[in-house]
């Protein structure tokens, strides 16, 4: 589980658009109003501490997962450009309430990796990290050889995720662990 004092990356700043400070953002996130809506948002680089930062406006670019957002204070390109590679965080306790079955994507990071080999549960990893462009890609760590695979979060290869007991279960076409 999440601990509360914790932060939640939502997204990526990934470039400059145009000449008055705008950024792109890669969103991270299924709640869109974190990237639309004015208020304050938290921005951290690398490991440093989060600092604390007005977002103006925003609107979602159509048929992508990305976001054109305008701070306060950010006026210029150059501005903006210092900004790239930051990312957009939420604390943990200002997490949206999800219903029983739903969990937060980053709470599958540190998930052991189970599948079904002979009617028997046999962990075979840990999810390492998540990758998002256009699918989300689940990054595996296989114990066996240290080896990272990555694997489609979706329902036909990852039946069960129990976030309660730690671990979820894949279920991997032949030969996708040996990519």
């Amino acid at each position: 589980m999440i601990n509360k004092n914790e932060w939640l990356i939502v997204g990526l700043i990934t470039s400059c658009h145009g000449i008055n400070g705008q950024v792109k953002i890669k969103s991270l996130s299924d709640f869109e109003e974190r990237f639309l809506k004015p208020g304050i948002r938290w921005l951290q680089k690398d490991n440093e501490p989060p600092s604390k930062i007005k977002l103006i406006s925003g609107f979602k670019q159509p048929g992508k997962e990305i976001f054109i957002v305008k701070f306060q204070e950010i006026n210029s390109r150059n501005h903006a450009e210092q900004l790239k590679k930051f990312k957009i965080l939420v604390k943990t306790d200002k997490l949206p309430k999800l219903k029983k079955e739903e969990f937060h994507l980053m709470e599958l990071i540190h998930l052991e990796v189970k599948i079904l080999e002979n009617d028997k549960l046999k962990i075979i990893g840990k999810v390492i990290n998540l990758e998002n462009e256009k699918n989300n890609l689940l990054v595996i760590e296989l114990f066996k050889n240290q080896k990272q695979v990555l694997i489609p979060f979706v329902k036909e290869i990852v039946p069960l995720v129990d976030i309660n007991n730690n671990f979820l279960i894949i279920n991997p076409p032949n030969g996708l662990l040996e990519l």
